[in-house]
């Protein structure tokens, strides 16, 4: 299987200083930005939900695939240098390496969002607010995609 670095190499680049937003939340999607070295947070209403700086982490991805605004913030923490993908629907129709890592990448936050959801529900078991942890697992493990608009 192609590495995603191996797949961005001939994209063009572009660097971030610390505290330079890469994308902002609720911003218009736009290109893909594919990590290269650095380090980056990624805030959800100003809260830190994750930061990496693992090659290859893809950001903007969830706004392509669901055609909305970033759902989230992403701030360089070091200098940080990023593949940039201008036509993400293109690249990802493109190449099923590359969307077959964007797939893995949605897989282990979701696998990750749901263990953390088990686990709340198993140490609020008996309080009267877990009937929200139960939707919210119900919904995540068996909600269907609505069909596209015509």
């Amino acid at each position: 299987m192609i590495n995603i670095l191996e797949l961005v190499a001939d994209h063009q680049t572009r660097s971030f200083s610390p505290g330079d937003i890469i994308m902002a939340q609720d911003s218009p999607t736009g290109p893909l930005f594919v990590l290269l070295e650095g380090e980056v947070e990624i805030l959800r209403d100003a809260d830190r939900v994750a930061k990496t700086s693992q090659p290859g982490a893809v950001f903007g991805e969830m706004s392509v695939l669901l055609g909305c605004a970033h759902t989230a913030t992403v701030r360089a923490l070091l200098p940080s240098r990023f593949a940039v993908i201008e036509d993400p629907s293109q690249f990802l129709k493109a190449s099923a390496e590359a969307s077959f890592h964007v797939a893995s990448l949605l897989a282990k936050r979701l696998d990750a969002l749901n263990k953390y959801l088990v686990d709340v529900k198993q140490q609020y078991e008996g309080h009267d607010h877990i009937g929200m942890v139960d939707s919210v697992l119900e919904t995540l493990m068996h909600r269907q995609p609505r069909p596209p608009a015509r």
